[in-house]
């Protein structure tokens, strides 16, 4: 038990690391791997989304000081997604179907990082009020009721669309996570949260990783290889989740 404790800290703080040095909060990495270390999503979904806060704020921290987030982008998303992620956060999924909700989800930031590359600043186009305001709503609903911040969804939107480029689709991406996390929580204390008994070194883990992903990513390590080994760590625990009984 305490070498499987301590592999599951060792992946952890990996997950953590990646998701921050590609500007995220890392959440859907959580779920999957907690749902690999078969947890309860009882315990998933509030676990996922409160280590989302702690790695987000860096990712975000790191990219607002440089400059690449844009506010009016934002906002819009943020509008519908808030309340929509705390009424998904309420509601109750059966284990089988999250799992495996929680897989399909897993197929859009694997196809952003394998497929997607930085746009052009010179194709870059403004957003649409409408089409941000339906996205986000969208978004939010679907990250409360799995437990995910929603950035994991809404970068390859974005750069699909050619609204942001890399840099600035992570700033936006990180703070859709952050206010997303939060609401989403508030939805679940509706219902009661779960935390394992090993949450204060989850958080101490997660965070560290993210602290150090955030820096090494930002000035370290070239960012398709990151992008690259994350994607495929993704790919597994999307198999698992979707065609095995993980």
């Amino acid at each position: 038990m305490q070498i499987e404790l301590l592999l599951f800290f060792g992946l952890l703080f990996m997950v953590a690391f990646l998701y921050a040095a590609v500007g995220h909060g890392g959440a859907s990495g959580y779920l999957a791997l907690m749902a690999i270390f078969a947890i309860s999503p009882m315990v998933m979904k509030p676990t996922a989304l409160l280590l989302n806060l702690f790695v987000s704020s860096v990712s975000f921290i790191q990219f607002y000081r440089a400059g690449h987030f844009k506010w009016k982008f934002f906002w819009p998303f943020a509008l519908t997604s808030i309340p929509l992620s705390f009424i998904g956060g309420t509601m109750v999924m059966d284990n089988v179907v999250y799992k495996k909700i929680l897989g399909a989800l897993l197929l859009f930031p694997i196809i952003r990082f394998f497929f997607f590359r930085n746009t052009d600043p010179k194709e870059l186009k403004e957003p649409n009020l409408m089409l941000s305001l339906l996205i986000g709503g969208i978004i939010g609903l679907l990250s409360g009721m799995i437990g995910i911040g929603g950035g994991i969804i809404l970068s390859p939107i974005l750069v699909l669309l050619k609204w942001t480029d890399q840099k600035q689709t992570a700033a936006i991406s990180a703070a859709f996570i952050f206010v997303n996390s939060v609401a989403g929580l508030g939805g679940q204390l509706i219902k009661g949260i779960t935390f394992n008994s090993d949450m204060i070194a989850y958080v101490m883990v997660a965070f560290t990783g993210g602290i150090l992903g955030a820096y090494f990513g930002a000035l370290k390590f070239p960012q398709n290889i990151l992008k690259n080994v994350l994607a495929t760590v993704l790919a597994l625990a999307a198999y698992k989740l979707l065609f095995t009984h993980a």
